[in-house]
C-alpha cells in the first residue's frame, strides 16, 4: 500500500535538511520490515521527489536545498535498485527517454527500474538524445513502447516533434507512445496536443497502462501515392509551453 503521508513527511524533512545519514536510516528501518524496494521507490522516493520538485517550482525552497535532496535521492535509488526483484521476461520492451536534469533523469530512471522488475526489456536513454538518434534507435530494437518521463513546459514542443517524426517516418508504426509526469501531470490535455497515444501520471500508471495497451494501428498508404504533408498548428497549451 502507498507510504503514509506521515511517513512520507518524516522522510522529507531530512531530505530537505540534505541530511543523507537519517534519510538512509528511514529507508534501512523499511527494508528490515520487509518492505519491498519497488514498493519504497514507488511509494516514497517517487513522491518525495515530487513534493521536492513542486516546492522549487514555487519558490518555497532554493536551488541549493533542491539539489541536496536530489542528489541524496539519487543515492537512495541506486541502494534500493540493489534489492529489487524481478519477475521473469515478458517479451515486450520499452524505451525511456526523459527530459534533460538530474531530477528528471531519476524519475526516469525510477521508471526504468519498475518496468524492470515487471519483466520488461528495457532501455534507459535520459536526456538530451537528439531526435534523429531516438529515431534510429526505436527502428534498430523496435520497441512496443516509448516512454518520455518528466518533460519540462520548454520541452513539450521538442516532444511534439519527436513524435511527428517518428510517425511521419513510419518506423515500428505499432509502437505506443506514452509521456509521464512533468508538465503532462500539470496540464491534462497537453498530451494530446504533442500527438502521444497515452497519458500516465506515476511509474505504476505507466507500467500498468503499458501491459495492457494494445498495438497501435499503423498507418496504411496507397503504394505510390505521394507522401501527404500535414499542415501543423501550433495548439494553445502547447504555443504556451514555447513561452516558458
Amino acid at each position: 500500500m502507498p507510504a503514509s503521508a506521515s511517513l512520507l513527511d518524516r522522510y522529507v524533512e531530512p531530505l530537505l535538511e540534505g541530511n543523507r545519514q537519517t534519510c538512509r536510516g528511514i529507508i534501512a528501518e523499511r527494508i528490515e520490515q520487509e518492505e519491498p524496494a519497488d514498493m519504497l521507490l514507488r511509494d516514497l522516493v517517487w513522491p518525495s521527489m515530487k513534493r521536492v520538485a513542486q516546492l522549487y517550482r514555487t519558490d518555497r525552497i532554493n536551488a541549493a536545498t533542491e539539489h541536496m535532496a536530489v542528489r541524496i535521492n539519487r543515492c537512495i535509488s541506486a541502494q534500493l535498485q540493489t534489492a529489487l526483484e524481478y519477475l521473469p521476461p515478458n517479451g515486450k520492451c520499452v524505451l525511456i527517454a526523459s527530459a534533460e536534469g538530474e531530477a528528471e533523469e531519476i524519475n526516469g530512471q525510477i521508471v526504468a527500474d519498475l518496468f524492470e522488475t515487471g519483466g520488461w526489456t528495457t532501455y534507459f536513454l535520459g536526456g538530451g538524445v537528439p531526435n534523429d538518434e531516438i529515431l534510429s534507435l526505436v527502428g534498430r530494437i523496435r520497441p512496443d513502447i516509448l516512454l518520455i518521463s518528466g518533460t519540462k513546459p520548454q520541452g513539450a514542443p521538442g516532444i511534439r516533434a519527436l513524435i511527428d517524426l517518428i510517425r511521419d517516418v513510419g518506423t515500428n508504426p505499432t509502437m505506443n507512445i506514452i509521456v509521464s509526469g512533468g508538465v503532462f501531470n500539470r496540464a491534462d490535455a497537453l498530451w494530446k496536443e504533442v500527438n502521444a497515444d497515452i497519458l500516465a501520471k506515476s511509474p505504476e500508471e505507466a507500467l500498468r497502462r503499458a501491459e495492457t495497451a494494445q498495438p497501435r494501428e499503423p498507418e496504411v498508404r496507397v503504394p505510390g501515392a505521394p507522401k501527404r504533408r500535414r499542415r501543423r498548428k501550433t495548439p494553445v497549451l502547447l504555443a504556451s509551453t514555447e513561452e516558458k
